[in-house]
Order: structure tokens, then C-alpha cells, then sequence
């Protein structure tokens, strides 16, 4: 083991220790939720209309600064997409405006993106956002998550993993669903491990289209790891409706400055 191997364990460590705010899951489980960063169009024209064509619904973690453009992940949303997304039960949940990473900016300037992003939400959607947040790549600091986590309804990372039995809100666990129907073994894997655990399972992933990229996946393999969700009596639910269960406001204050 070297020594950056090392250090990377304490600090994972660290930040799954540090600063949580846990809430007892009791025996709400299994259930799987479905979710997709920075809203790529397909996202939630393919995957979206997958996940209704079989009763679920999805998380959606917008970047508003994303809207209309395009990149390695195909077109982003267009303000179309959030109405529609809306219309169809989806949850719309934020991930900063910029798409920045809190490793790479100030915490204030952290905050304000964030503050910013859910700001745009609601002055594209009519409403606010659910109060759920993803960090952006992944990237989390025990500051951003001391400061950001009590103030939104839950932090969600990309540390693989179960939640529960305590459910920590500011550093939600979940796993990354990329590639297409050979990669459905590893997600069945999870899935039984969970419903054995009777927990609570996140899924993540951007793109949804025949050919992804490697930060998504094939409508193929999605619509079967749905499938085989429901088929082993897994509960598939947004994570605001996970959330609500367990007790969590849907309205937090805007993010201030720390004291």
C-alpha cells in the first residue's frame, strides 16, 4: 500500500465521519432510487420516459449554467425540459450553476454557485428545487460539507455504498451506473446486496443513449437494472420521496455564510 493510497483512506475517512447529520432508517427499505447529473437532455428524454414507461421517476441534479449547451455528454437540458420534467413527476434537484468543484474555489465562492444555481431553478421552473444537492464531479470537503450540508436537505456524493442503518443527509452514498448491458451483473449485484440490507440504494449516471459516454449508460441497461429493481421488491423512488418518508423538510433556507 503506498502512501497516497493511505492518505486517501483517512480522508474518505474523514469526510464520512466528520460533520454528518444522520437520520435512523428503520425498516423503510429496500429501495432504490435513480438519478442523473448535470441533466444532459437524454437523460431525461430516454431515460426519463424509460423510468415512467415502468412507474418510477427520477432525480435530476441540474447545473443551470449547462442549459443549452452542448458537450461530451450530448445536449444539455433546455428550459423545455424542466417544465416537462416536472409535468411527468420527476424530481429537479441542484448541482451548483457552474458545475464547479468545491476543490477548486473558495468556499464563498462555492456557496454563492450554489446559491446561484438554485436560484436559476426556480426562476426557470416557477418553483423552488427540491433542496437536494449533488456535488459536482464528485469532489467534497469537510468544509463544504460542514457549511452546505444543514442547510439542504441532503449532499449527495459518489462514494459508493448503502444508506443506512443511519442515513447520513450531508454525504449521501451512491453508485455510479455507466456503460451498457454488460455492465447489468455488477448493478443485479447491488441490488440484491441492498434488498438483503433492506437499505437504501442510489444509482447515478448522466447520459442515457445507445452509444454513452463513459459517464453514462445505454437505455438498454437501464430499463433492465429498473427492471430488476421492481422484480425483486425494491420500493424505486426519487430521493425527495425517500426523504419525505424518513421525516426531512422539503423547504431548507438558503445557504448563509458561516459564523
Amino acid at each position: 500500500m503506498t502512501l497516497r493510497s493511505v492518505l486517501s483512506a483517512v480522508r474518505r475517512k474523514a469526510l464520512c465521519s466528520l460533520y454528518s447529520r444522520h437520520v435512523p432508517w428503520g425498516d423503510s427499505g429496500p429501495i432504490v432510487s435513480f438519478s442523473f447529473d448535470d441533466f444532459p437532455r437524454s437523460a431525461y428524454t430516454v431515460g426519463g420516459a424509460i423510468l415512467k414507461s415502468l412507474g418510477a421517476r427520477g432525480t435530476y441534479y441540474a447545473a443551470t449554467g449547462l442549459m443549452n449547451t452542448e458537450n461530451n455528454l450530448g445536449e444539455q437540458f433546455c428550459s423545455e425540459d424542466i417544465h416537462s420534467l416536472l409535468r411527468d413527476g420527476h424530481e429537479l434537484a441542484s448541482h451548483t450553476f457552474n458545475h464547479v468543484s468545491c476543490r477548486s474555489v473558495s468556499m464563498a465562492a462555492y456557496r454563492d454557485d450554489v446559491n446561484q444555481g438554485r436560484k436559476a431553478i426556480k426562476q426557470l421552473a416557477g418553483v423552488s428545487d427540491s433542496g437536494n444537492f449533488a456535488y459536482p464531479y464528485g469532489d467534497v470537503t469537510l468544509e463544504a460539507k460542514k457549511i452546505l450540508g444543514p442547510q439542504l436537505c441532503s449532499s449527495r456524493s459518489i462514494f459508493p455504498g448503502f444508506n443506512g442503518p443511519n442515513v447520513d443527509l450531508n454525504l449521501l452514498r451512491a453508485n455510479s451506473l455507466y456503460g451498457d448491458s454488460d455492465q447489468l451483473g455488477k448493478a443485479q449485484k447491488l441490488i440484491l446486496e441492498n434488498r438483503t440490507r433492506k437499505s437504501w440504494l442510489i444509482f447515478y449516471s448522466h447520459d442515457v443513449r445507445p452509444n454513452p459516454s463513459v459517464y453514462g449508460c445505454s437505455p438498454s441497461l437501464l430499463e433492465a437494472t429498473v427492471s430488476f429493481a421492481m422484480k425483486q421488491d425494491c420500493r424505486v423512488m426519487t430521493v425527495r420521496e425517500v426523504l419525505a418518508d424518513l421525516g426531512v423538510s422539503p423547504k431548507p433556507p438558503a445557504i448563509s455564510e458561516a459564523n
